[in-house]
């Protein structure tokens, strides 16, 4: 293995605020099309659907913050089943900015935290 992949800008934006062109590839990571976005407004690059959390892990949940240890755990258990886009989300955000867009309210308390954590962890040898 290499060294650490240290310069990947990866960032996390609702789908409801603007996107803007510091954004680089915007890559929508939920199961579900977020409420009332257009997908003209939204400005989605790519639909990666099948990284998001199951359909019973995201119902238990409910973006209840009291469970979200165990969330991120289950989630991130159901992610290391999904290397391949792992992989190529890595290849998108070697090439610049990657945007993870979700639909949550809560911006501490939602799977792109997760899957923003895995990413980083994953370049860096240790996911």
């Amino acid at each position: 293995m290499g060294a650490p992949v240290t310069a990947l800008d990866i960032r996390l934006k609702r789908a409801y605020e603007p996107a803007a062109a510091a954004d680089g590839t915007r890559v929508l990571i939920d199961r579900l099309w977020p409420r009332g976005v257009t997908k003209a407004k939204a400005a989605i690059d790519h639909w990666f659907r099948d990284l998001g959390p199951s359909t019973e892990l995201r119902k238990w949940f409910g973006h209840d913050p009291a469970l979200f240890a165990d969330f991120r755990e289950r989630y991130t258990g159901e992610l290391k089943q999904q290397g391949e886009l792992l992989d190529e989300l890595l290849r998108i955000a070697s090439h610049g900015p990657l945007t993870l867009v979700y639909g949550a309210h809560d911006e501490k308390h939602n799977d792109a935290v997760v899957l923003q954590r895995v990413l980083l962890d994953r370049a860096n040898g240790e996911g």
